[in-house]
């Protein structure tokens, strides 16, 4: 490579460089210092501190109780999508990606006027003559609400990975007389395996970060996001703010990385 070619690559990757540097490397390294000006132990204020431990298990089991609900309903509609052919099924599968087009806040809207206070179950609890049932504002309304977020792309995924499948494998299976419970256990788990990796890590990254369904639906039922929010909008406190952001960078980086590793893609970021 030539001195004048040397030259043009650098004036070209200056804009790039100058971006991450700006945009990503400082406010990085800001973070991960803000907290030792509050001493070393903020650190690990997520392991001592009892309130934030729980906010952080809250997040924890609910992001993992999500996974689990959309990798088993988006496998099962996903690959019945990608086996069966019939009239509108290209208008069905477009109703269920659906919210992929909506925002945290209008899914979170949407289990309001559900299970909120003036939501549709609490209308027809009270015409039946019992009083307003209510759902939306706690764990319950947060689990349906990252269930409907979630559950497009897990139907999406699991539809193009079953289309892709080896069916000889299957066939081969079926005709040495194997049924459809082996099947699904010798045949489908080990080809959709990679995917249901791959997709249950963005799922579960997505849940433990997820801020707009959360701050709408989150009253009863407090989420490390929200925590997080409180810190440094409403006490200014930005050592502990920083310091509950880097636990859970930490924990949906591991999970990341070990679906990386495990499904050998690469795509998992």
């Amino acid at each position: 490579m030539s001195a004048q070619q040397r030259r043009l690559v650098w004036i070209c990757a200056a804009p790039a460089a100058a971006f991450f540097l700006a945009f990503w490397l400082l406010p990085v390294l800001r973070l991960l210092a803000l907290p030792a000006e509050e001493g070393w132990r903020t650190y690990f204020v997520v392991l001592t501190d009892s309130r934030y431990l729980e906010s952080m298990l809250n997040t924890l089991g609910l992001s993992l109780g999500v996974t689990l609900a959309t990798l088993a309903l988006g496998a099962a509609v996903g690959i019945y999508l990608a086996r069966r052919q019939f009239a509108g099924k290209r208008v069905l599968l477009s109703l269920l990606t659906l919210p992929l087009s909506f925002p945290g806040v209008i899914i979170g809207f949407f289990v309001i006027l559900l299970g909120g206070r003036q939501g549709l179950v609490a209308d027809i609890s009270e015409a039946l003559g019992g009083e307003r049932l209510t759902f939306a504002y706690g764990l319950l309304g947060l689990f349906l609400a990252y269930l409907y977020f979630s559950l497009p792309r897990a139907i999406a995924t699991y539809a193009a990975a079953a289309e892709s499948m080896n069916t000889q494998l299957e066939e081969a299976a079926r005709s040495l007389g194997a049924s459809r419970l082996q099947v699904v256990r010798d045949v489908w788990l080990p080809e959709l395996a990679p995917t249901t990796l791959a997709c249950g890590a963005i799922v579960f990254a997505t849940s433990m970060g997820a801020f707009g369904t959360a701050f709408t639906l989150s009253a009863k039922f407090e989420v490390l996001p929200i925590t997080i929010y409180n810190e440094f909008t409403n006490y200014a406190n930005f050592a502990l703010a920083a310091s509950l952001s880097i636990a859970l960078g930490i924990v949906t980086w591991f999970v990341l990385f070990l679906a990386r590793h495990f499904s050998g893609n690469p795509s998992v970021r």
